[in-house]
């Protein structure tokens, strides 16, 4: 996974990661950093596994590593953070090596990732959906009860 360590690498990726720490360093909610990354691209993994789909490991993980680093651009301006890291993530995937087809792919799942329309799509879009949702452990979570998500929402079993 030559690409995905280019991306862990990458300037832009780095900095982006660091905003989204110094915005949420106080958070008492779940977090847009390197543990949820890497949570969301281990869960898409194991359910492109699970579900036969066969879809590229390199693209699982490079959409869940881009798929919150806008987040800081929501604290700044506003801006949905699926948007703001779906413009981010082109230049980044693009100096990571990756074809302009998986670039396409990556960002629409990326946009959607909040989509919930798309939740029980076999594609890296449902995959990323999915995975994004089940990575939180709200089980655990000490701020659960102050959570706005919906009971419906929540994990509150361990399921990955």
């Amino acid at each position: 996974m030559k690409r995905i360590d280019r991306i862990l690498k990458h300037d832009t990726y780095l900095k982006c990661v660091k905003k989204n720490h110094r915005y949420e360093k106080s958070r008492i909610f779940c977090r847009h950093d390197m543990g949820h990354f890497l949570a969301v691209a281990r869960i898409a993994h194991i359910l492109n596994l699970e579900k036969g789909l066969c879809l590229n490991k390199e693209l699982l993980y490079a959409a869940a590593l881009l798929h919150d680093i806008g987040r800081f651009r929501q604290y700044e301006d506003d801006i949905p953070h699926d948007k703001a890291s779906a413009e981010l993530a082109p230049e980044i995937l693009r100096d990571c090596g990756f074809t302009l087809e998986e670039i396409a792919l990556i960002v629409d799942a990326i946009k959607n990732h909040r989509n919930e329309t798309i939740k029980k799509e076999k594609s890296l879009r449902g995959i990323l959906y999915r995975a994004d949702k089940l990575s939180r452990n709200c089980y655990f979570c000490a701020a659960e009860k102050k959570c706005d998500w919906k009971q419906g929402k929540k994990n509150t079993r361990l399921r990955y």
